[in-house]
């Protein structure tokens, strides 16, 4: 585990498509952190790592946005989702396996993560701007990442 602070939400982007650069297209990324923590820039900067530049949002009522770069990318958002019945419903099953799944509020879900997701905590700190993203699961890969 490694942590990475970024200044901007340009640096958050940056960050997400370094990440990107050492993905295999089958990871489960799950993301933890309070609203407005810098999830969805993230998943941003991951997105255009894979060569998706259309206009990545967050799936707050979609519960799942889709798209295709590199590798298909299924973004979730689970902050309404309260059981596993919910889990379903939305299809998340299908989806392990056949991309990247990038999933906001993991926290909501964390029992049902697979062991070997990278799990990233972002976390805000006394500056506005700045985030502390702690890194789970690419420590192989730090010194590309940082």
């Amino acid at each position: 585990m490694f942590n990475v602070v970024t200044k901007s939400a340009a640096e958050t982007e940056a960050l997400g498509q370094r990440i990107a650069s050492v993905l295999k297209g089958r990871e489960e990324i799950a993301l933890f952190g309070d609203l407005g923590a810098g999830k969805t820039a993230f998943t941003r900067g991951v997105c255009k790592g894979l060569g998706i530049n259309e206009g990545v949002s967050s799936p707050t009522f979609a519960l799942v946005n889709a798209y295709q770069g590199k590798y298909p990318v299924y973004h979730f958002d689970m902050y309404r989702i309260t059981s596993i019945d919910d889990l379903f419903a939305v299809g998340f099953y299908d989806y392990i396996d056949t991309g990247i799944l990038i999933i906001e509020w993991s926290e909501n879900i964390e029992s049902e993560l697979e062991e070997d997701a990278l799990r990233i905590r972002i976390q805000k700190s006394d500056d506005e701007n700045e985030r502390i993203f702690q890194i789970e699961g690419l420590d192989d890969y730090a010194d590309i990442i940082c």
